[in-house]
């Protein structure tokens, strides 16, 4: 399971050690990608800008996405992750502290898989690790990679 990398896109170092601490205290070992704007994870995803030299069939098993990002926001993130045929399959989570009707609605009209909403005490947070720990990474079955054709 180690080489299944998760793609972290927070802008918020607090919520990001938060994160990252919570998945390891549950044994979750894959690799962790942070990416800290909305742009950074574009780049990152279709091997642009800093990083043009990535492999690109080296993508995420999942994708933990915020929504309020600086440069470009989580929903535009999640519909051109979505419009791109080599990204359209992956498992995106919605991890925001949104409590917006709104954004709850976006977020699954343009394909998101999941939406959760961070938990502001660390046990719950702990626990919400754990469960998409268990779901997306061991017991959820990915889509085949897709190739540029």
């Amino acid at each position: 399971m180690e080489d299944k990398m998760i793609l972290i896109v927070e802008d918020n170092p607090d919520d990001e050690i938060l994160t990252i601490r919570a998945l390891k205290k549950n044994n979750i070992g894959n690799r962790l990608v942070v990416v800290r704007d909305g742009a950074e994870a574009l780049d990152f995803l279709f091997c642009a800008g800093a990083y043009s030299d990535r492999d690109p069939q080296d993508l995420p098993q999942t994708i933990l996405l915020d929504l309020k990002l600086p440069k470009v926001d989580g929903l535009e993130v999640l519909k051109r992750i979505r419009a791109n045929p080599r990204t359209g399959l992956l498992p995106v989570v919605i991890l925001t502290s949104s409590k917006e009707e709104q954004d709850l609605l976006q977020s699954y009209r343009n394909g998101a898989n999941s939406y959760v909403r961070k938990p502001v005490d660390f046990n719950e947070f702990l626990e919400a690790a754990r469960q998409l720990g268990l779901y997306w990474l061991i017991l959820n079955e990915a889509p085949p990679l897709q190739r540029d054709e």
